[in-house]
């Protein structure tokens, strides 16, 4: 049960993160959920040491979906830094 939530959250966080980050139209479904997923990771590894927050996508909870949403945002940040120096 715990990995179909980490997909329902993860697809909603990177779902929400990709519109903040402007590349809604340039994202399918899977790249929401890989993005939400992997994204939930870099918030944990960020949150945890830096705020205290222990968090885990398997379960939701408002903390964690936040979490989840803002490492989404900067693994689309890092991203777009990639693809703009591959650009030129």
């Amino acid at each position: 049960m715990g990995w179909i939530i980490a997909i329902i959250v993860g697809g909603v966080a990177g779902w929400l993160a990709s519109m903040v980050m402007a590349r809604d139209a340039s994202m399918g479904i899977v790249m929401n959920i890989i993005v939400g997923i992997v994204g939930a990771i870099i918030g944990n590894l960020l949150a945890g040491p830096l705020f205290g927050i222990d968090t885990t996508i398997q379960t939701f909870n408002l903390p964690g979906f936040l979490v989840a949403i803002v490492g989404a945002i900067i693994l689309l940040a890092i991203a777009n830094l990639v693809q703009r120096g591959r650009v030129r």
